[in-house]
Order: structure tokens, then C-alpha cells, then sequence
């Protein structure tokens, strides 16, 4: 088992994904919401690369049971039902319901991913149940940062080290690329403070900024859910159960 980082989208393009095992974190706020939407009873979500492409899909789906969810830095889209926080996708909101997704850097980077043969989204919320998912599976790894507008960010990479070292713990055997190496370095150094690394990052700072303080503190939480967000080529599910969309929606998203 090999485990790679990728520290930004930019790092690869698409088909540099093909038939692999990926997981994309995207702490603040996309992977968190992911999870807690679909711990929540969440049908399924469909992350998606662009607003107009959202409202596309969601014209040819049935009213009431198809929410427009996500952000553009930071803020709700307008016309959409909720944002990125994931305080707002609680059971009464979100239960049952399909979410079609879009935000400024995680739905991006799970759409850029999406030709991996095995997808996942993590956060800290769920990073134990995935490290074990992972450890099942024996698979070399791509750990894909959403990053921040496809630059660096600190949160995501401290989760991917988090995440490379609950790996490492279980198997001594597991080798590292040079970034994964790296991410381990971060996370050592900037882990201990899950909820004050966040508040200090630079997205943590413009969250806070503009009233997302409980975010911060919800997004810290360690191994709350045991939620695992999986890819099934056009739709987001848990990776335990949960039904398949339509085939009119698989259609739309293959256009």
C-alpha cells in the first residue's frame, strides 16, 4: 500500500485519477457538510463543478425532494435552499432528500476526481472510519486537497497527515511519497489543536469573518460519525447503504 498527497486540484488533471482509490478533503467546510448531510439521513448528493450546471440538474428533478445546496466563497448561492454550513443540514432539513452540491473548492475537486475507480470524502469527523475502510481495502492511495481557489491550505493537508498516520499506526508496512511524507510533518506539527489550527488558517479567519464561527467548532469534532461519502460515478452515498439515483438523473449528469 502506497499513499500519496496531492496538495492542490491543479496537481493532476483528470485522467490522472483513472482506476484509482481517492479520497478528497475539503475540511472546511464541503467534507464536513458531505458527511453530516448523509449522517443525517440524506438521500444522496450530487457534487457538482459549476452553479448553472446545479440548476440544470435540479430542473429535471421532483419538487420537494431535491435541495439546491452550497456556497460561493463563503456566502449561500442565491435561489438555493442551504449553504455550505454544515449546522444547516440537520435531519429535519436534509433527510430523504437528494442535494445537488456545489461549492467553491470540494464538489470541484471530487467532480476533477471523479473517473477513481473508488472515491471518498473525509474529514475529520469521519477520518477513523475511513482509515479503516482504507486499511480493508490495501489499495495505494491519492489523497486529494481541495485546497483554497486551487492553492495550498493548512487544514487540509494537517487531515490528510492525521489521516496517513491512523493509517500507519495499523500497518508499518505502508509506504509514502514525498507529500505524504510532508502532510505526516503538518500534522505533527499543527495537530495537536484541531479547533485552534482551524481558527488560525486562512479560510478559518474569513469563516469567523463572516459569522461561520460555529462551523469552526463543529468542523474540529474528531470521529463523530462513522459516515464514509462514496462515489458512484454521478452520485455522493453512504458507503453502508443507501438507495441509487434515477437513471433520468445519471443521464443529466452524463451530458
Amino acid at each position: 500500500m502506497r499513499i500519496n498527497v496531492l496538495f492542490s486540484p491543479l496537481n493532476a488533471d483528470e485522467l490522472y485519477f483513472t482506476d484509482k482509490t481517492t479520497v478528497v478533503i475539503d475540511v472546511l467546510r464541503a467534507s464536513s457538510t458531505i458527511v453530516n448531510a448523509l449522517t443525517n439521513g440524506a438521500k444522496e448528493i450530487i457534487p457538482v463543478a459549476t452553479v448553472e450546471f446545479a440548476v440544470k440538474v435540479s430542473g429535471g428533478m421532483f419538487g420537494g425532494q431535491t435541495l439546491l445546496g452550497g456556497e460561493r466563497n463563503t456566502k449561500m448561492i442565491e435561489g438555493f435552499s442551504l449553504g455550505n454550513s454544515p449546522l444547516e443540514y440537520t435531519r429535519e432539513n436534509v433527510e430523504r432528500k437528494s442535494i445537488i452540491f456545489f461549492s467553491t473548492n470540494g464538489s470541484k475537486a471530487i467532480v476533477k476526481a471523479k473517473f477513481s475507480r473508488n472515491l471518498f470524502v473525509c474529514s475529520f469527523n469521519n477520518l477513523i472510519a475511513t482509515a479503516k475502510h482504507l486499511l480493508g481495502l490495501n489499495e495505494d492511495v491519492e489523497i486529494l486537497c481541495a485546497g483554497n481557489n486551487n492553492l495550498f491550505s493548512l487544514e487540509d493537508s494537517v487531515c490528510a497527515g492525521m489521516l496517513i498516520n491512523e493509517i500507519r499506526k495499523a500497518d508499518s508496512n505502508v509506504q509514502f511519497s514525498d507529500s505524504a511524507i510532508a502532510a505526516v510533518v503538518l500534522y505533527e506539527r499543527f495537530g495537536s489543536d484541531i479547533n485552534r489550527l482551524l481558527k488560525n488558517t486562512e479560510h478559518g479567519k474569513l469563516l469567523i469573518n463572516n459569522g461561520f464561527a460555529g462551523d469552526i467548532e463543529f468542523c474540529s469534532r474528531l470521529n463523530i460519525s462513522e459516515t464514509i461519502p462514496y462515489f458512484d460515478g454521478s452520485v455522493l452515498r453512504d458507503l453502508k447503504g443507501g438507495e441509487t439515483t434515477s437513471a433520468s438523473l445519471k443521464k443529466e449528469a452524463d451530458k
